[in-house]
């Protein structure tokens, strides 16, 4: 085959043409996906990898091979992950696709917000507004 017969992946694949994908090419976009996912949550609570790191007991380096899909943690890590991501994590592997999803966890306002008593009150008993 020359190179003007040459055709990517997924040209093959919008064409209709059979596509085979080696197992390590679908791992790799496991961990990739899972990777990305990893990212999201976290850049969306604001934490560098270094934080999220000393959440999860692990080093930074540890986070980035993982959220740059060069490595895939053991089930344990997950965990740590998902916890120290204040999260759920939902996995599906439905044939052809994969998601990895890390859901929130839902917390009371009471939860979120700094415990006020009777010594964090004026002395005269009145709420200030500020």
């Amino acid at each position: 085959m020359n190179h003007s017969q040459w055709k990517t992946r997924r040209t093959r694949k919008l064409l209709g043409e059979p596509v085979e994908e080696s197992r390590a090419y679908v791992e790799a976009g496991y961990a990739f996906e899972l990777g990305q996912a990893v990212y999201d949550r976290r850049a969306a609570l604001g934490l560098s990898q270094a934080e999220l790191a000393r959440r999860a007991g692990m080093t930074q380096p540890q986070i980035s091979s993982i959220e740059g899909g060069g490595s895939v943690p053991t089930l344990t890590l997950l965990t740590r992950l998902a916890k120290a991501l204040d999260a759920s994590m939902t996995i599906d592997l439905d044939g052809d696709t994969s998601a990895f999803l890390f859901t929130p966890h839902e917390h009371s306002p009471s939860e979120d917000a700094p415990a006020v008593g009777p010594a964090d009150a004026p002395a005269d008993g009145r709420h200030s507004a500020a």
